[in-house]
């Protein structure tokens, strides 16, 4: 990769994405790990929204949520995914594209058990992205919850982590005059590693 800068420094995306993120946390005023997701639905529309990412892994990146909702059903009809992953503070973004599976084991309960209470209490009351008749019957249900799952509740079977294998990642940050530097990695068949294009802004 020719030309680089310190920021892009080392041939492993993930190593510098979890570099970014760090740095992220100390200058992004609220979730630093906002991700746009975007999926889609039964006819290839797509569909976008924010959620939290919670773990870059070695090869993957995970996030967690109602697999009814719309995100949840859509992921498992057509299991793969985008997102892009911008910090405003630092000039710079991630876009991310590849493959989709669950996480449904003891990562997932971990997760899970560590949320705030009255969190782990709305992942049993909220039927997500349904039709809901008041904020009232919500909070109904909450508290029929609380009263029900106790003060241990274990993780709902709707509910759990989604786990994105990237194809192909692309680094971003900010240039002069709009002449930005963007890096595409790829994985080549039957080659370990990853292998970096410069790509014009």
């Amino acid at each position: 990769m020719s030309e680089r800068t310190d920021i892009f420094e080392g041939s492993d995306p993930f190593v510098i994405i979890r570099r970014w993120q760090e740095e992220a946390w100390k200058t992004e005023l609220n979730d630093a790990n906002a991700i746009a997701l975007s999926t889609v639905d039964r006819d290839g529309l797509p569909n976008v929204r924010m959620v939290l990412l919670k773990d870059i892994e070695d090869d993957a990146f995970v996030f967690y949520t109602n697999y009814e909702s719309a995100k949840g059903r859509e992921l498992t009809a057509t299991p793969k995914a985008a997102f892009v992953l911008h910090w405003k503070s630092l000039r710079r973004q991630v876009r991310v594209r590849g493959h989709v599976t669950r996480e449904e084991g003891a990562q997932a309960d971990a997760y899970y058990n560590s949320r705030a209470l009255e969190s782990r209490i709305g992942a049993w009351a909220s039927e997500q992205s349904r039709p809901l008749k008041s904020r009232a019957t919500l909070m109904g249900e909450v508290a029929r919850q609380g009263a029900k799952q106790g003060l241990s509740p274990k993780r709902p079977p709707h509910w759990g982590g989604f786990r994105i294998k990237p194809v192909e990642i692309e680094l971003w940050a900010d240039g002069a005059f709009r002449l930005h530097d963007r890096f595409r990695y790829t994985q080549v068949e039957g080659m370990r590693g990853w292998q970096a294009t410069r790509l014009a802004p």
